[in-house]
């Protein structure tokens, strides 16, 4: 443990002066306190926690310009600056993945929700850009432009939610804002299919469908940059909604998790640490999960071919756009359920995780070998092929609780969303002409991904069960304790103490913390 101290005696106590920027930003507010927090008062600010910041996290539509693309292209988009389409779905993961490194240092070294706000209205201008492409090449750019600002979006929320809730209340409220029509680009389908219907109503001369749907989305994002810059907190610690008393309270909250052990994690600290970057880059477990989140959303190209492929089963426009909103609705399901499940029977996470993957594997047996003519059948093999979704919100929320240290849960997101990246900008590359219409090799390369990530689930909670038991033997710490320097209201500098766990420690440091599964 790297910590800048001077260890100094009081009253036969071994005590260590820690300087102000080495510690979470939580104990300088809770330092020294001994009252504690009624179950009560906790519950009420947690309830009013998830009034101010669900509903903005939950309404995050930025992310449905993904799907707005494959709407798009049946638009007309497609045919009006004939565009590739796998080529743009993977221009988008390339500006992602190239600034998803620098996205995740500035929600460190910057405030997260002015931060996110910033890179939501980016986004809306080169949307509403989109409407005045002409041709392939202009699309690439505002593509990758959208990419470069999507990064700040799922890391900061990660960020945000693992400093007002503990480790057991993330993975419910990881689910909701991945699951709710309005939170993640797989169930946006459902408000993004509702709008391109009615696009299709808008008949204006030299003005298409697909461009109304792209000015309609970015009307909508624009609006929700606006809520984000004032309504969107940067931490608990300066929280406009939290009272100067609700702000100790709600970290008072975390603190008392801290104490069972059910947290570990803190609350943020805006100095980065390289020898936490150092150790998030060589922790086995940042791998384990970047390879899971890779193979996770290989499928997710489905997202982008569901419009095409629904068109290529025989349903005309209408139809197809109609039906793209029941994916959607599936996966709300699917994934309120794993997080229920998850969240009601502890250490379940990877068992929860591989359960919906066999739904999905029967989908891809009914559409490679059911009769073309069959469409019934195909279609339902194709909402099928949907299910596996939660296991990567389940590890989204999973890999947040493990890891500790505010620099290295940067690194390590960066890293796990850089990998989400590779998976999700090489899945489009799948879908070529010569595999049309039945797309045997695209759907055996999502098959073999089915059958690894429930493998990598396990794998991931083995070690984590090996290193928990390794902690449980080693005998406890009483070492020494940590001070800080406060100055009070009368000018007075004084020596208060601080609890371990707001060091921010990482959970390699921390020998107290206990790995979730």
């Amino acid at each position: 443990m790297s910590l800048k101290s001077s260890s100094v005696a009081y009253r036969d106590k071994k005590y260590a002066g820690i300087s102000v920027s080495e510690v979470d930003t939580g104990a300088q507010l809770v330092a020294g306190l001994t009252s504690t927090l009624e179950p009560d008062e906790a519950l009420r600010i947690r309830r009013k926690i998830d009034r101010h910041v669900m509903p903005l996290m939950c309404g995050d539509i930025q992310i449905m310009d993904k799907i707005t693309l494959g709407s798009a292209a049946i638009l007309g988009m497609q045919q009006a600056t004939h565009l590739t389409m796998n080529e743009l779905g993977t221009a988008f993961y390339i500006g992602y993945i190239l600034f998803e490194y620098p996205q995740n240092l500035a929600l460190q070294r910057f405030p997260v929700g002015k931060w996110i706000s910033i890179n939501i209205f980016t986004w809306a201008i080169a949307l509403a850009c989109h409407a005045a492409c002409k041709n392939f090449h202009q699309l690439f750019v505002v593509r990758m432009l959208l990419g470069v600002c999507e990064g700040s979006n799922t890391a900061g929320f990660l960020i945000v939610g693992s400093m007002f809730y503990t480790r057991t209340e993330q993975t419910l409220r990881v689910g909701y804002w991945c699951k709710l029509p309005f939170a993640n680009d797989r169930q946006t389908q459902v408000i993004s299919g509702f709008v391109s219907f009615g696009t299709l109503h808008i008949h204006t001369s030299g003005f298409e469908p697909w461009q109304w749907l792209m000015i309609i989305t970015a009307i909508m994002t624009m609006i929700l940059a606006i809520l984000f810059w004032f309504l969107f907190p940067d931490s608990p610690t300066s929280a406009w909604f939290l009272t100067p008393d609700e702000r100790v309270k709600a970290v008072q909250r975390i603190k008392a998790c801290l104490l069972t052990q059910e947290n570990q994690t803190g609350v943020e600290n805006k100095h980065f640490k390289k020898e936490q970057m150092i150790e998030a880059l060589t922790d086995p477990k940042t791998w384990l999960f970047a390879l899971l989140s890779a193979l996770c959303n290989v499928p997710a190209s489905l997202l982008n071919q569901q419009s095409l492929i629904l068109v290529s089963f025989g349903f005309n426009y209408l139809q197809t756009t109609l039906l793209s909103c029941i994916p959607g609705v599936i996966q709300i399901l699917t994934v309120f359920s794993a997080v229920w499940l998850a969240a009601r029977r502890p250490n379940s996470r990877a068992y929860v995780g591989a359960i919906y993957f066999v739904p999905g594997l029967l989908g891809l047996l009914l559409v490679n070998l059911l009769p073309w003519s069959n469409r019934t059948g195909l279609l339902a093999g194709q909402f099928l092929a949907g299910f596996p979704v939660p296991a990567f919100v389940l590890a989204l929320s999973w890999l947040n609780s493990v890891t500790a240290g505010h620099t290295k849960k940067v690194v390590t997101n960066a890293t796990v969303l850089s990998a989400y990246c590779i998976g999700s900008a090489t899945g489009p590359l799948m879908w070529k002409a010569q595999y049309k219409p039945r797309n045997h090799i695209p759907w055996a390369v999502i098959g073999m991904c089915d059958i690894a990530c429930p493998i990598l689930l396990f794998v991931i909670r083995a070690i984590l069960v090996r290193e928990n038991r390794i902690r449980d033997a080693e005998p406890v710490d009483d070492g020494e304790e940590y001070v800080i320097e406060r100055i009070t209201e009368d000018g007075k500098r004084v020596k208060v103490k601080i609890d371990k766990e707001f060091l921010d420690l990482t959970d390699r440091q921390n020998r107290d913390f206990r790995y979730i599964l």
